[in-house]
């Protein structure tokens, strides 16, 4: 028996697409289903697919990877006896991914961090044909996120839905492009919800889904019979990339989180609660006579922590999350770590045998695996964060040499306003600078004195 793996569904190939065996079908499953039976309509998924599936996009990136390779004696002895056997070498890449549509207006698009992490291009294609560029706005690699954007008009968003009102059972049907086929829908129900522990991702909270999903389906959608985004597929349990009926996706809700905090801050701002801890099983549940065997056990709380200040203490059993069942310390840590910095989240906690509740704000993680890209081309090597009261934007670090040391800026420059108009956070930015092209006057406060520096 094979042993069975977790894989991530992007499909990569080195220098040229692999061919794929195909599989002829047999008669049964070749079948075709009348649409009426007795003059009596059939039903159909066409009608709301016709609606969903322009927002679901196929993704294909180039790019360039390090590659180490060793070499015989033979080839030390023939080749050019300075190179090192050992030294990496960059190889070009293209792999094949999916996306989802989820504002039609900015052109925003969601995929999986692992589709475009090491990508020099990004490339769409549209529904209806269409090809563009795509240019990454920023991504988290310990949730598989990333947000796109694109330039184009007739654009068609997915609606978003609450992922959190999923119950297993209900209907799921899986939007992407596996193996490069061209879009492709699969239809299943909802297997499983706060799948954890996995450790396909840092941050797991996942939707188990029996759709078919393959390789080429990350960053797709999965949607309920509204045709409603209920989550992202990223990856599958199966062997050699085979699906077997187990694929998983990033639940809507925790994606929707993270790409906010994205668009408005450039990178996740992920929220901590300052907690180490452990799954509620059955010999715990014995040792601390607790009367539930599912939750998250607190073995520390952090001092000065945002457990620590809403007194929540070691011993605690977190059993809810903003009213959502919690069945373990991962989907604990997965839900919490979906949750922007300054939020605050209402927990019910076991303590002593007696439920309780807090309510806790949370604080920022000091380790977030996050990329962000530039907002402009003059301002890349500037790390940007809001400024307190949405007032203004503040440049925390420069990189020297970068554009935006030559063009002036520092350390601690306050951004207030470019070509005169107001800039209250890193989004305004973002958005003024969009499709503009010329000279700008970025109105900066230094040292209390207000000045002008020009960038185009």
């Amino acid at each position: 028996m094979k042993k069975l793996s977790v894989i991530s569904l992007s499909a990569v190939f080195s220098a040229a697409l692999l061919s794929s065996s195909l599989i002829p079908l047999n008669a049964h499953a070749a079948s075709i289903w009348p649409n009426s039976v007795d003059e009596k309509t059939m039903p159909s998924l066409a009608p709301m697919l016709e609606k969903s599936t322009p927002a679901v996009v196929s993704i294909t990136v180039k790019g360039t990877h390090e590659v180490k390779q060793g070499s015989s004696n033979l080839f030390r002895f023939f080749g050019n006896p300075n190179q090192n056997p050992n030294q990496a070498q960059q190889r070009p890449f293209r792999g094949l991914g999916s996306g989802v549509i989820i504002d039609a207006k900015e052109g925003y698009i969601v995929t999986n961090n692992h589709v475009i992490e090491k990508a020099d291009e990004i490339l769409i294609t549209l529904k209806d044909g269409r090809q563009v560029k795509a240019e990454k706005i920023g991504s988290d690699a310990d949730s598989d996120i990333a947000l796109l954007q694109i330039d184009t008009d007739n654009l068609t968003a997915i609606k978003i839905a609450d992922s959190d009102k999923l119950r297993v059972g209900d209907f799921a049907i899986a939007i992407g492009s596996p193996f490069g086929l061209g879009q492709t829908v699969t239809s299943g129900i909802v297997s499983a919800l706060g799948r954890s522990g996995l450790n396909i991702e840092d941050y797991e909270d996942f939707i188990q889904t029996d759709a078919a999903i393959n390789s080429g389906n990350s960053g797709g959608a999965l949607v309920n019979l509204r045709g409603e985004l209920i989550g992202i597929n990223t990856a599958i349990l199966g062997p050699n990339g085979g699906n077997i009926g187990i694929g998983f996706a990033i639940p809507s809700n925790m994606m929707n989180n993270l790409a906010k905090q994205i668009i408005e801050f450039g990178e996740v701002r992920r929220g901590v609660l300052g907690v180490s801890g452990r799954s509620v099983n059955s010999e715990i549940a014995k040792a601390m006579e607790l009367e539930t065997n599912q939750g998250g056990f607190i073995e520390q709380v952090m001092p000065g922590s945002a457990a620590d200040e809403a007194g929540i203490k070691a011993g605690d059993v977190i059993t809810q999350v903003d009213g959502k069942s919690i069945k373990s310390f991962s989907a604990l840590r997965g839900r919490i770590g979906s949750i922007g910095a300054g939020k605050k989240v209402a927990l019910t906690i076991v303590r002593n045998g007696n439920k309780k509740e807090f309510t806790v704000k949370l604080k920022q993680s000091q380790t977030n695996n996050v990329a962000a890209a530039s907002i402009h081309r003059m301002l890349e090597g500037a790390k940007l964060e809001n400024n307190n009261n949405n007032n203004g934007v503040i440049v925390k670090t420069i990189k020297e040499g970068s554009p935006a040391a030559l063009v002036g800026l520092q350390s601690g420059d306050l951004i207030t306003a470019i070509n005169r108009t107001p800039i209250n956070n890193v989004a305004d930015l973002r958005s003024y600078l969009k499709d503009r092209k010329g000279v700008f006057a970025l109105n900066i406060v230094r040292d209390n004195y207000s000045q002008y520096l020009m960038i185009r």
